[in-house]
């Protein structure tokens, strides 16, 4: 089948992921792989080396795949790097951090929150005092964007009190690396965690953790699950040249060797993160023309994802909203901040400036159709 036989999707998602891609990367799915040829294991292989490239110019890294969602390789780097005898600090502003902590919880990894709240990025002090009164604290672990909000935590700096203070640090970058400029030697990352779906912009499948060698080394025996065992699975990658422990996504692994092609097309991580960025400018300048206020002040705002505070009129219901837009092509996200009317919509993805002129027109059709008691309660 042709590219231009593809459907068309029936809306664009404006979500935190998984989000818009381009047909290119869904029409190499059409072929079937096996997972033992070379045909595949080669295409993994280019992969791991080319995600480790985008990740650091140092040779110290090295880049493991995981089956399954982003929060799979979360557990697997968590439960795989902190020793039985180890505890971890976790840097929590959301629910991103808060299910770091039931890994722990679950695992039984001794554990400490430092909770700054979802509007507030982690208190540096706090963390550096912590960590110099509490020696047994051997791993901090942060997300750095919180997709609830779409905060946006300063990695570097955090990495650099745990450097200090010589730990470990583990940075779940799910919603982030593809879409933000970042060098994990550079931020003293450990470990980080990122996902087929969000923006590299692939389809949703699998994961993987881009390590510092050194550190995964020692991770040998640690593991607490057999499918989520890091280390058993680098080893098996290394020594097999790309083979898998277990079946892999071969669909989807394929769409995501298409999906880097692109990113290097478009200019890399830096033209990315440009387009991204300048989405959630218009974006956020649109929808205030409109009367709708963003979440965050500009300064912790990412640009991955944008919450913004319902209206102040009483007749507002999100959920026709929602299908108002979706009516007209578009799918937004309901919002996730405790105690706050919010809702969010994405800047990641196949999404480009006329998308988002579109959109905002499409808000205002919307508030057009309130005024008409469309936006009346049901």
């Amino acid at each position: 089948m042709s590219i231009d036989k593809l459907p068309d999707n029936p809306y664009l998602l404006l979500t935190p992921g998984p989000l818009s891609t381009t047909k290119t990367v869904k029409s190499v799915m059409l072929q079937d792989w096996c997972t033992w040829d070379h045909d595949y294991t080669d295409i993994v292989q280019n992969i791991r080396s080319r995600l480790t490239t985008l990740a650091t110019a140092s040779p110290e890294y090295t880049t493991v795949l995981m089956q399954g969602a982003g929060i799979f390789c979360v557990e697997a780097a968590i439960t795989t790097a902190v020793p039985r005898d180890g505890k971890l600090l976790v840097l929590s502003n959301g629910p991103c951090g808060f299910h770091i902590k039931r890994i722990a919880q679950t695992q039984s990894i001794e554990h400490i929150v430092l909770d700054s709240g979802q509007m507030n990025t982690p208190d540096l002090n706090l963390l550096d005092k912590t960590l110099a009164m509490d020696r047994s604290i051997t791993h901090v672990a942060a997300v750095h964007c919180e997709a609830t909000t779409g905060i946006l935590n300063p990695a570097g700096e955090i990495g650099q009190v745990v450097k200090n203070h010589g730990r470990i640090f583990i940075l779940d970058a799910v919603s982030s690396f593809g879409g933000v400029p970042m060098d994990l030697s550079d931020i003293h990352v450990d470990f980080m965690i990122c996902c087929s779906d969000k923006c590299i912009q692939g389809v949703p499948g699998f994961g993987f953790v881009i390590a510092r060698k050194e550190s995964l080394e020692q991770t040998q025996g640690r593991a607490r699950s057999l499918s989520l065992d890091l280390y058993d699975q680098w080893q098996t990658m290394e020594k097999g040249q790309g083979k898998w422990r277990f079946t892999s996504p071969t669909h989807v692994v394929r769409a995501f060797e298409k999906a880097l092609d692109e990113l290097e097309e478009e200019g890399g991580i830096l033209a990315r993160w440009e387009r991204y960025a300048s989405n959630n400018v218009l974006l956020i300048e649109n929808m205030k023309t409109l009367g709708f206020s963003p979440l965050l002040p500009r300064s912790c705002q990412s640009p991955i994802i944008t919450a913004f505070l319902n209206p102040e009129y009483e007749t507002f219901d999100f959920e026709r909203f929602y299908e108002l837009l979706k009516a007209q092509g578009f799918v937004i996200y309901p919002g996730k901040v405790t105690g706050m009317e919010t809702f969010r919509i994405g800047n990641i993805g196949d999404v480009h400036t006329q998308d988002i002129q579109e959109l905002t027109a499409a808000v205002e059709k919307a508030m057009f159709w309130k005024e008409h008691g469309l936006f009346m309660q049901h």
